[in-house]
């Protein structure tokens, strides 16, 4: 057996491409279709007389409007390397990870550049490293179709689940994973807008009419082009499936009213940092692989989402239900915990204590809040949450 190690490689992957020879290891894509988003993972073993070396890549692929949105690439063998790529990149998808075929895998890669390509978005940078999956056009049977259809989306187990994953992509007029969902043909653009919108909160109850015949009511939340839509709808299941869709209702509300809809409590734990933030940003960084990181102006924001989509199995969906938590890390030696739910919260003030970064913070506050407030103390211009709070008050 060839021991494979990382090899530098002059003119880097893109050569180490075009220069020896290809073998397809293995692939996964993550079972999130129905969320609108798919990751996919090709590791290839790359190889001639001298020289034998990994290649692994990653594709991030938005079906409803950025298309094949992301790629990144790794050439050598470093665990710690991988896996950082694979969670800076799916780690959010919340899906599981599915083995596909060199075909499937090459099939999906060519339908995503096909759909930049339609709608003139340009691809993402490394076209010489994927390149040669565009070679050789892959054309699906309908068997094999199928297999990659059930292989991209999620076992459906309740009916809100279904129902919930129908109206997303309804909503976001992604007709062709909304078919998947359903028993028969029929117009699926009844409930949607003209454009692409987002399912924001879905609220579901069952109906029984003097026949006991069981339909399911829905009011929708949905937001698209920065206006909210109220969209009451009327769902028919058969077998697991959707059979039909009626549009009782559909009116326009403010923000404002959509923000009370939205509303939810919120958790927040409040720690001192005591060491300088350079060494507490060294020791924070394992905890926050695969967290959403956006820098504001006194400190950075990491969002971790769950590991899971069960939110959409849930009578009442809200789409930010999805995060499992939020730290702020302040400029000023504050770091913020948030959360929705007082289970979650628990979860996070444990798995920090038994973190590196445990014993460089101290708990100094709790609050539980009607709404959410975490957002609102970033865009202050508060250095210390305290402080804060203490002005909201006054």
């Amino acid at each position: 057996m060839t021991e494979r190690k990382f090899t530098v490689i002059k003119g880097g992957a893109a050569a180490a491409l075009s220069n020896n020879r290809k073998k397809f290891l293995s692939a996964f894509i993550t079972d999130t279709r129905l969320m609108g988003v798919i990751g996919l993972y090709i590791h290839w073993e790359l190889s001639n007389k001298d020289f034998v070396s990994d290649f692994h890549q990653f594709f991030y692929f938005d079906a409803e409007e950025y298309g094949f949105e992301t790629y990144k690439s790794l050439l050598g063998s470093d665990p710690e390397a991988l896996t950082i790529m694979e969670q800076t990149l799916i780690g959010g998808l919340g899906g599981s990870k599915v083995n596909v075929t060199e075909r499937e895998a090459t099939y999906l890669v060519q339908k995503f550049v096909a759909m930049n390509e339609s709608l003139n978005i340009a691809l993402p940078e490394g076209k010489a490293e994927y390149g040669f999956l565009l070679e050789e056009p892959v054309v699906l049977s309908e068997e094999e179709y199928r297999t990659l259809v059930d292989k991209l989306c999620t076992p459906i187990v309740s009916e809100y689940q279904l129902i919930n994953y129908f109206l997303m992509r309804v909503f976001g007029r992604d007709f062709e994973a909304a078919a998947w969902l359903t028993t028969n043909d029929f117009p699926l653009d009844i409930l949607p807008e003209e454009e692409s919108a987002t399912l924001c909160k879905n609220t579901i109850e069952e109906f029984y009419d003097e026949n006991g015949f069981c339909s399911y009511l829905c009011e929708s939340l949905i937001e698209f082009d920065g206006k909210y839509k109220l969209v009451v709808s009327e769902i028919y299941l058969d077998n697991c499936k959707v059979s039909g869709t009626k549009k009782r209702s559909s009116f326009f509300v403010t923000s404002a009213e959509a923000a009370m809809m939205l509303n939810h409590p919120e958790f927040i734990t409040v720690y001192e940092i005591l060491v300088e933030m350079e060494d507490f940003q060294r020791r924070f960084a394992s905890l926050t692989i695969g967290s959403m990181q956006t820098i504001h102006d006194n400190g950075r924001l990491y969002l971790e989402f769950n590991k899971n989509n069960d939110h959409v199995n849930r009578k009442v969906f809200r789409l930010n239900e999805d995060i499992h938590g939020l730290y702020y890390a302040t400029d000023y030696g504050q770091l913020i915990i948030a959360a929705y739910s007082l289970h979650e919260i628990h979860e996070i003030e444990k798995s920090l204590s038994r973190s590196e970064v445990g014993t460089c913070i101290v708990p100094t506050a709790k609050y539980e809040f009607k709404e959410p407030i975490l957002y609102e103390f970033i865009q202050s211009d508060f250095d210390d949450f305290t402080e804060f709070l203490d002005f909201l008050n006054s």
